[in-house]
């Protein structure tokens, strides 16, 4: 499992990314105002506007959502020829990041969703639009202009909101040719029939559209998983990862892979409007700079939990996801500090699960390398890692007045936050022999530094079988040699 840290990282890496989007493109106008009365027309509340906004809705919201991230775009799409599709036009016009290849169809008006919103409440939306196939002759130009950009696209959206751009032909034709050329293909769907979307990377239905597509029930982790390995099997996708709202994700493959259940991350929820679009883009970009999938929905869990945090079709961008992930890496650190009794009950609790409990210790002053391989060694040695770090007062003891250089508190943080660590103790007492007499751990394990002998405890662990295990130690990383150099300096 890849830790926030390194999560955060991977945002880096879709910059730059060229993502294909096409699909049905819309313009999304929000209305806001204040509610102060009822109408005495009709027992309706009456909204007094204050402002209105317009932005690119469907496929566009989710070209927006690219470049919120920092990938570059080819838009594909359909639009009427009247004064929305002008307005689409001027939101486009300023970023030369999107190469924008936008169709005109005379027979039909621009998609146009309107939504009144008092305070943050939305009371109501209204569409105007025309549900109608486009033409044969549409049909090859979309095919023509999304299949030319494929050479230079590392993956494709195609954004289906069931208007129909998307028709069965497009769908097979530009899945065919995405298959040709290895670029994975992440589907937003509509409808019932997913066989459509045959041959897909992803499919990304929410709850409620999993269960139309199969008639089941998509409730609770296995009733999900079930629905979602039907649906694989019955339309020939590769694999639906299923948005649960409060609920998180669940990522479901074929061939026997285990599912992947994510919780939400969203503090407070104040609008999903566009979130889909959100975690198909972020799905996109992230497949397209070959991040694994199981990566590429966590980092899609984390954007959707930025924008339904928001008003409006919003967008998650590169910087408040790195942030978000920070800050929920000092979130974790601090929730796996736990005192003796809390971290004896969670070994007891993790026996029971028939789970391997590891323990080892230090003081883990200023981590670096050699550290970060002991515990990695240590992780891998049992099922469950509990730390024991010296509080401040045995260091001192142990190493002087002038130690430790980060107090007690902020190195448990730090230890918290790396993903080998499961639980960190702090001890007041010169060894852990204490917390490992509570703790029973079954594998003990110090660095190669030291002898069976000479390990604190190892007689203990051994005694009811437990085994102690001596790390390969990193050449030249020493806390001590390193605050000798800082004061030298």
């Amino acid at each position: 499992m890849t830790d926030e840290s390194e999560l955060a990282s991977l945002v880096e890496d879709l910059a730059g990314i060229r993502v294909l989007a096409v699909g049905d493109l819309m313009l999304d106008r929000f209305v806001y105002g204040a509610v102060d009365r009822i109408s005495p027309e009709a027992p309706v509340p009456v909204l007094r506007i204050e402002r209105e906004t317009v932005m690119l809705g469907g496929v566009g919201n989710v070209a927006r959502n690219l470049r919120a991230l920092g990938a570059t775009v080819c838009l594909v799409a359909v639009m009427g020829r009247d004064q929305e599709a002008r307005d689409i036009k001027g939101l486009l016009r300023d970023d030369l990041e999107i190469e924008s290849h936008l169709i005109e169809d005379e027979a039909r008006p621009t998609t146009i969703k309107t939504r009144y919103i008092a305070g943050s409440q939305q009371m109501m939306r209204a569409d105007r639009e025309r549900i109608v196939p486009v033409s044969a002759s549409l049909e090859e130009e979309i095919v023509a202009r999304a299949v030319a950009d494929l050479a230079q696209a590392k993956a494709m959206v195609l954004s289906d909101y069931g208007k129909g751009v998307l028709t069965e032909p497009v769908l097979r034709r530009l899945i065919e040719a995405a298959a040709e050329r290895g670029v994975p293909v992440i589907v937003d769907p509509k409808g019932s029939d997913y066989a459509r979307y045959a041959g897909a990377t992803l499919v990304t239905p929410n709850r409620r559209e999993l269960a139309e597509a199969t008639g089941g029930m998509a409730d609770g982790d296995a009733g999900i998983v079930e629905t979602a390995t039907a649906l694989i099997e019955a339309s020939g996708v590769n694999g639906v990862l299923v948005t649960r709202s409060q609920d998180g994700m669940s990522l479901v493959r074929g061939g026997g892979v285990e599912p992947l259940h994510l919780s939400a991350t969203a503090r407070e929820v104040y609008d999903v409007s566009g979130a889909g679009d959100t975690v198909v883009a972020t799905l996109a970009a992230a497949l397209g700079a070959g991040i694994a999938v199981e990566d590429a929905c966590r980092l899609a869990n984390v954007a959707a939990g930025i924008v339904v945090a928001k008003m409006g079709t919003a967008t998650a961008a590169a910087n408040e996801m790195a942030a978000t992930l920070r800050q929920r890496e000092l979130d974790v650190g601090e929730s796996k500090t736990h005192t003796l009794e809390e971290a004896r009950s969670l070994a007891q609790s993790w026996r029971r699960q028939g789970l391997k409990v590891g323990f080892t210790n230090g003081v883990f002053d200023l981590l670096h390398p050699g550290h970060v391989s002991l515990l990695r060694q240590a992780r891998a040695a049992c099922d469950r890692l509990v730390v024991g770090l010296n509080s401040d007062a045995s260091v001192k003891r142990l190493k002087g007045e002038s130690r430790p250089i980060q107090n007690d508190a902020s190195r448990a943080l730090v230890l918290g936050s790396l993903a080998s660590v499961d639980a960190v103790v702090i001890f007041p007492d010169d060894t852990p022999l204490a917390v490992i007499e509570t703790l029973r751990p079954d594998v003990l394990v110090k660095g190669a530094d030291y002898t069976v002998a000479t390990v604190v405890g190892a007689d203990v662990v051994q005694s009811y079988g437990g085994r102690v295990m001596l790390a390969s130690l990193e050449d030249g990383h020493s806390t001590t040699a390193t605050v000798a150099r800082i004061s030298k300096k």
